[in-house]
């Protein structure tokens, strides 16, 4: 007997409406073949996966030893930049006022605030660096979006610039920061751009959760943006550590899906990308 094939769709007229009618056989059997190929990782995307995981280790190794650790003093100051830039927009975007903003070249940083909704601006801190971290890790998987996140980045310092314009530190940690972007801009058509903006978003994604750990978990510092929190809203420092330490994470691994997702051309590709959108060479 000669095999039949499947009928063809049939069609329904209802009313003013048409609809079109499928037969098993025409339906995909496998609805789950779009998302797998979405989130499907490439050679490239292994390669900056990799990164990632040599940057964690390699900042969690330095975090913790001894005389070593200096290495990464300029980048924790950049990320106490970010956390410092996090409360500031906070308090302008629920109405307040930053009154200036200073780093301390032990580590740690302040913003003079009048107003604003304290509820949002105490954890915009952590969570705005670790937001912060979370979109430049996406930026990271791709040199174009790379550059537009160093530019963003650029616009952000300026503000902190003007915030903190008296204070010596923090002026002089962001035109370092600044320098080294417009630097990478140079090299290899921004390629090395592509990898100093995933170190930092994983640094400054990991900053927060080791911050947290350090002052409220592991040294129980008293004063620090959760404990404030705690007193005015309830609970616990340690707990709101604990919570907003989850969150730093998942915007951590968000930024990454998201990056496997949007971004799936190989390195030869982006390169080519890389030179129809403000091309450098050097």
């Amino acid at each position: 007997m000669a095999p039949t094939s499947p009928p063809p769709p049939t069609w329904a007229t209802l009313g003013r409406a048409t609809v079109l009618t499928l037969t098993p056989h025409l339906l995909p059997r496998d609805h789950s073949v779009i998302s797998k190929r979405a989130l499907a990782v490439t050679d490239a995307q292994k390669v900056t996966l990799g990164v990632i995981a040599a940057y964690v280790v390699g900042i969690a190794i330095l975090w913790n030893v001894p005389y070593i650790r200096w290495i990464l003093w300029p980048f924790k100051m950049l990320v106490i930049a970010f956390h410092e830039f996090g409360h500031a927009i906070t308090c302008v975007l629920t109405g307040g006022k930053v009154k200036s903003i200073s780093l301390d070249p032990r580590e740690g940083g302040v913003t003079h605030m009048q107003g604003g909704r304290s509820g949002l601006t105490l954890p915009a801190g952590y969570l705005g660096s670790s937001l912060i971290g979370a979109l430049l890790t996406f930026a990271g998987f791709n040199i174009n979006a790379s550059k537009v996140a160093s530019i963003v980045i650029g616009v952000a310092f300026l503000m902190t610039v003007w915030w903190g314009r008296r204070d010596w530190l923090t002026v002089g940690t962001v035109a370092a920061a600044v320098g080294l972007l417009v630097g990478c801009w140079f090299i290899r058509g921004a390629e090395a751009l592509r990898f100093v903006v995933l170190f930092i978003g994983v640094m400054s994604s990991l900053y927060s959760v080791w911050d947290i750990c350090d002052d409220l978990i592991l040294r129980k510092v008293n004063s620090s943006d959760a404990s404030v929190f705690a007193k005015r809203y309830g609970g616990s420092s340690q707990c709101w550590g604990v919570i907003w330490s989850v969150i730093s994470l998942c915007f951590m691994a968000a930024g990454i899906v998201a990056g496997i997702a949007a971004f799936p051309q190989s390195a030869e590709q982006q390169r080519e990308d890389a030179q129809k959108f403000i091309p450098t060479r050097f």
